[in-house]
C-alpha cells in the first residue's frame, strides 16, 4: 500500500533501532507470517491470563510475559520483511490489522471475565478501540498516513500500561476514588475510553479538514450583470 507511516511514541526511535537488529539476527527460516502468527497466540494468551488473575497472582506475570511476545510477534514481522526486501504490502497491512483486531478482542474477553472488570466497561473499551482503529484504517486509504500512536503514546507504551495494570490488580484489585470503591481496572477502562474518544475526535476532525481543503466544494459561477444594472444570463 502507498502509504506514509507515523509513528512518533516515547519509545519509537529506540524501538526502531532494536528492531532492525533483531531482524538482521533472526534464522532464515522464520518469517513475517510466523511472527505474526506468534502474535496473535500471545495476545489470546494474555486474554487467558487476565481472565485468571482472580485466582492466582502468577497470572500476573503470564499476562506481563504474553504481552513481550506480543510485541516481539507484532513489532518484528513487518521489519524482518523490510530488513530482507521481501515486502508485501497489501496482504502485510490487511493480515497484520486483522490479527491486530482479533487479537486485541481476544485480551479485552480475558479482562472483562476476569472479575476484576465489570464487563460493560470491558465492552466500553472494545467499541472505543474499534472506533479508533477503523477512523485510522480509513484515514490510511483516504488520506495517505497510517498514524500509530497518539500523545506519545503508541502499542509498546500500552503493552508495558497495560503490564503494570496486571500488576496492579494482582496486588489491589481495588481503587478508593471520593471515599468509593471501584474495580482498578473499571477506572482505567474509563480512562482508556475518554483518551480513545479524544483520539478519535482530533483525528477525524484533522483528516475532515486536510481532505476537504484537498477536494474543496465546486465554486458556483456567478451570472453576469447587464451594464444598467440589470442581471442577465451568463449565456448571453
Amino acid at each position: 500500500m502507498d502509504h506514509i507511516r507515523e509513528h512518533r511514541s516515547v519509545l519509537a526511535e529506540a524501538e526502531k533501532r532494536l528492531l532492525i537488529a533483531i531482524a538482521r539476527r533472526l534464522p532464515r527460516w522464520i518469517n513475517s507470517d510466523h511472527l505474526t502468527l506468534l502474535a496473535l497466540v500471545a495476545m489470546i494468551a494474555a486474554g487467558a491470563a487476565f481472565a485468571a488473575i482472580q485466582f492466582t497472582l502468577w497470572s500476573a506475570v503470564a499476562v506481563a510475559a504474553a504481552l513481550a511476545v506480543n510485541w516481539f510477534g507484532d513489532s518484528l514481522d513487518g521489519t524482518v520483511a523490510r530488513v530482507r526486501n521481501h515486502q508485501r504490502p497489501t496482504y502485510g497491512y490487511y493480515v497484520d490489522h486483522v490479527v491486530d483486531l482479533a487479537g486485541t478482542a481476544a485480551l479485552i474477553i480475558g479482562m472483562g471475565a476476569s472479575g476484576v472488570m465489570t464487563p460493560s466497561i470491558a465492552v466500553g473499551v472494545m467499541a472505543a478501540y474499534f472506533l479508533v482503529s477503523a477512523e485510522s484504517y480509513l484515514a490510511t486509504h483516504s488520506v495517505g498516513v497510517f498514524r500509530m500512536s497518539f500523545a506519545g503514546i503508541g502499542p509498546t507504551e500500552l503493552r508495558i500500561l497495560l503490564a503494570i495494570g496486571a500488576f496492579s490488580v494482582a496486588v489491589h484489585p481495588a481503587a478508593i476514588i471520593a471515599g468509593r470503591q471501584f474495580h482498578l481496572l473499571d477506572v482505567g477502562g474509563v480512562c482508556a475510553i475518554a483518551g480513545l474518544a479524544v483520539a478519535f475526535i482530533v483525528s477525524a476532525v484533522r483528516n475532515t479538514r486536510a481532505l476537504y481543503v484537498r477536494e474543496p466544494l465546486p465554486q458556483t459561477p456567478k451570472p453576469a450583470k447587464s451594464s444598467i444594472g440589470r442581471v442577465v444570463p451568463s449565456c448571453l
